[in-house]
């Protein structure tokens, strides 16, 4: 019912920043209509657009960005309308489900969250227009097939929240184990058990990211393999202990 000119006109003043309650009182058009114009004819525009903030809750985006980079995943709506994000957390790990539900619900402008169980694990649902902006890492294929690096505005919050960062990583592609060994003391030969963290993810760009953020916070680390990195050191486990702690 409305022509061509009219509905760019709407659109133009929503593109401006203009809310739909504005161009709606403005223009005689129902929020509804306006709404669906812009959903219909521009939806993968507007998410490209670098017009949102970063998220308020720096703390909270740095280990849910640690937890996407580990197990999450971006998938779009089958309309077209909005993204899923979605994070595998395993039965195993009550309080990491709990804690991965809250972060999701503050950090996505909704508030909403979801749990699906599936077998052996729950995932973690949040829909929003925002993910794709919120995490600019996603893209098609898997992260180590592709090339995956942080934006300017990520590395301020990773740098910032160094800890939180980790703690998301650990979390999801981590792990606290006691390893044990034996020495001949006195002739007898002992066993003595430590303990030490294991950090496993495919990607070289995220194995960089985390060992980056490793050295940032005075943690040493070896690198066992090329997708495996321990940190064994009395002082760095201590580190590890005080700051990220085993799942639970």
């Amino acid at each position: 019912m409305y022509d061509i000119s009219t509905r760019k006109r709407a659109l133009a003043m929503v593109a401006q920043g203009r809310s739909l309650n504005s161009v709606s009182r403005e223009t005689g058009i129902s929020r509804a209509a306006i709404r669906s114009w812009r959903d219909r004819l521009e939806p993968r525009t507007r998410m490209a657009q670098p017009d949102h903030e970063p998220p308020a809750d720096e703390c909270a985006y740095a280990y849910l960005l640690g937890l996407y980079l580990g197990d999450g995943c971006i998938s779009g709506h089958p309309r077209g309308i909005g993204y899923y994000l979605r994070i595998a957390c395993a039965n195993s790990w009550p309080g990491l489900i709990e804690a991965c539900e809250i972060t999701m619900r503050a950090i996505n402008p909704t508030g909403c969250a979801s749990r699906i169980q599936a077998q052996g694990y729950v995932s973690v649902v949040s829909y929003s227009r925002h993910w794709p902006y919120l995490f600019p890492q996603h893209g098609p294929g898997k992260k180590h097939e592709r090339r995956i690096a942080l934006d300017p505005w990520q590395q301020v919050i990773v740098e910032t929240h160094p800890w939180e960062f980790i703690r998301g990583l650990i979390h999801s592609d981590g792990c606290r184990i006691t390893n044990w060994t034996t020495r001949l003391v006195g002739g007898e030969r002992k066993r003595y058990e430590y303990p030490r963290y294991f950090f496993t993810n495919l990607s070289a760009d995220i194995i960089r990211l985390f060992t980056t953020a490793l050295d940032q916070v005075g943690v040493e680390w070896k690198q066992a393999n090329a997708r495996n990195i321990s940190i064994a050191r009395k002082a760095s486990v201590a580190l590890m202990d005080a700051h990220v702690g085993p799942k639970y």
